[in-house]
């Protein structure tokens, strides 16, 4: 017999829901928390009972967490980034079948060959094809329309491209999530690749989302 897991410790619930809240989180390494009203609220929607053992685990995790200046990092890694901007873009949803992907082997190379946007996202459901609207006649010739699930065109395509360490800095693409998604900017699409974060909006929001990234990376450049 497996010997019985032990539930899970005030101390371990505690963090576990600092780290679920990240607003919760940015505070508590900024000093910026009254201990006693967040152990109260960890107790009323974890049902813990014990006060002082949780106020005691937020105030050892605040101890970990205010060495760990995640927030300079990013900071100072916008300062290095630059933006583009793309319009035109489509996407084009299909099931997830192995030959939807052989099909679309021409069709990415050409893109590629022409050094167009093109991101390829699988899932569980779905195959993902975000492109310029120009391919999009190819792509769903590639695809087969018994296979395409929705398509969305008049999108338009924001780059962040950063430096390589951004791989190494936690929080990097919640962080710039969370500026737009602040400023009521929907996001259609969000994909880190390597270097670039991409964002793919409504054409309508474009410019605001495009200000509203140019303005941390202005802000970024003033630390």
């Amino acid at each position: 017999m497996k010997p019985e897991q032990k539930p899970p410790s005030n101390a371990e619930l505690t963090r576990e829901y600092i780290d679920s809240h990240p607003s919760i989180r940015d505070c508590i390494s900024k000093d910026l928390i009254n201990y006693s009203s967040l152990a109260r609220q960890i107790m009323r929607e974890a049902g813990l009972k014990n006060e002082e053992a949780i106020l005691a685990a937020c105030r050892r995790y605040a101890l970990k967490l205010s060495k760990s200046d995640f927030e300079g990092q990013i900071i100072s890694l916008l300062n290095e980034s630059n933006l583009e901007i793309k319009n035109r873009i489509c996407i084009v949803i299909a099931k997830n079948e192995w030959t939807v992907l052989k099909n679309l082997e021409g069709i990415v190379k050409r893109i590629l060959e022409e050094k167009s946007a093109l991101q390829i996202i699988q899932s569980s459901n779905a195959i993902t094809v975000m492109s310029e609207e120009k391919h999009l006649p190819a792509i769903q010739k590639a695809i087969g329309e018994q296979n395409i699930v929705r398509i969305r065109e008049g999108l338009a395509e924001i780059t962040v491209k950063s430096p390589s360490r951004i791989e190494d800095i936690p929080g990097a693409f919640a962080y710039i999530c969370s500026m737009l998604s602040e400023h009521d900017i929907n996001l259609v699409e969000a994909v880190s690749c390597y270097t670039d974060t991409i964002f793919v909006v409504e054409k309508d929001v474009v410019m605001r989302a495009f200000e509203i990234l140019s303005k941390i990376i202005e802000v970024a450049s003033e630390y």
